[in-house]
């Protein structure tokens, strides 16, 4: 009775003759066309890891083309690869390599060596923004992760917009507002959605408000508990008044419109003697504090300071207006 040894050794040298005799050579590591990623629909520019038994002028990686198709060296029609999994497309080239007559009984094995259709990109008030491809399970906190986080000036609510394309190139978008304290808190798992490529995870940036005059730190403030801000508030982030303000403040804000503003006068000394309610101020909106000669800037100044100058510094934005 032979043993195992004698039986196993002439199957294993038949094995490797046949693959000379093909000159198909498996790839040495993944990047070279061996590796299978997660089994996904391919896409555009995804490249393709083919490999046909016995016809190494087809084993090699072919880039999926920009309308989603392949041309393969022998066969005259292109083969749609967009939104198949990678099974389905190994039938389809087998198919095509019978219906033209290259091959009789071709044996095809696909496999996803690289995704360049399923961009995900995280941008905004992110500590890191980037653009990485789905080519794993991935949720939103995943890519938040990735991202490395919130940086200090993020607003309350991240935007996830989802681009899809047909199969005849029309584009269609849909954007979901999820709010980061919901989010974070995980009162509603449903909110760390799955994410499979296409999407644009942005971040705005808090609203802000601006203190400029006889404060003793002006400059712009983010509004951080999701919109709520006020004058006392205000006052209290510039660090208080100066000792040569007025009695009177106003609120600069630009309103719906071409051009559209509005001022707001505020009795100051009684907001902050606590005889009068504090007043609510929006995002963008202008505290400006006059000093206690009466003497007051103008809304045209404020907007060449704080909307066309992009931005100043509080020391400057002080030396200006007082």
């Amino acid at each position: 009775m032979r043993s195992m040894m004698q039986v196993v050794l002439p199957v294993v040298l038949v094995a490797q003759l046949l693959a000379a005799q093909s000159g198909y050579r498996a790839p040495e590591n993944p990047a070279e066309g061996g590796g299978n990623l997660p089994m996904q629909a391919i896409g555009r520019n995804d490249l393709i890891g083919l490999h046909v038994y016995d016809a190494p002028e087809l084993s090699r990686n072919f880039r999926v083309g920009a309308d989603g198709t392949l041309r393969l060296p022998m066969l005259k029609q292109r083969i749609n690869a967009l939104g198949l999994l990678p099974t389905a497309l190994e039938t389809i080239i087998a198919d095509a390599l019978v219906q033209e007559h290259i091959m009789m009984q071709p044996i095809v094995t696909v496999s996803v060596v690289e995704y360049q259709s399923r961009p995900i990109r995280v941008v905004g008030a992110f500590r890191t923004p980037l653009t990485f491809e789905a080519t794993s399970t991935v949720n939103l906190l995943d890519a938040i992760s990735r991202a490395g986080g919130f940086n200090e000036n993020a607003g309350p609510e991240i935007l996830v917009t989802n681009t899809q394309k047909s199969a005849t190139g029309e584009t269609s978008q849909l954007t979901q507002r999820i709010s980061i304290a919901e989010l974070m808190e995980n009162t509603n798992s449903a909110l760390n959605m799955e994410l499979h490529g296409g999407e644009e995870i942005r971040l705005p940036e808090a609203g802000r408000i601006y203190v400029v005059g006889n404060v003793k730190k002006p400059g712009a403030y983010p509004i951080k508990d999701g919109g709520d801000s006020s004058v006392l508030k205000a006052l209290s982030l510039s660090e208080g008044l100066d000792k040569y303000a007025g009695k009177t403040a106003y609120i600069y804000r630009k309103e719906a419109g071409p051009g559209g503003k509005n001022e707001i006068p505020v009795e100051l000394k009684s907001i902050v003697d606590r005889r009068s309610p504090d007043v609510q101020l929006m995002p963008n909106d202008i505290l400006y504090i006059t000093d206690n000669s009466g003497r007051r800037t103008t809304m045209a100044v404020l907007e060449k300071l704080l909307f066309i100058g992009g931005g100043l510094s509080g020391a400057l934005v002080y030396a200006l207006v007082k």
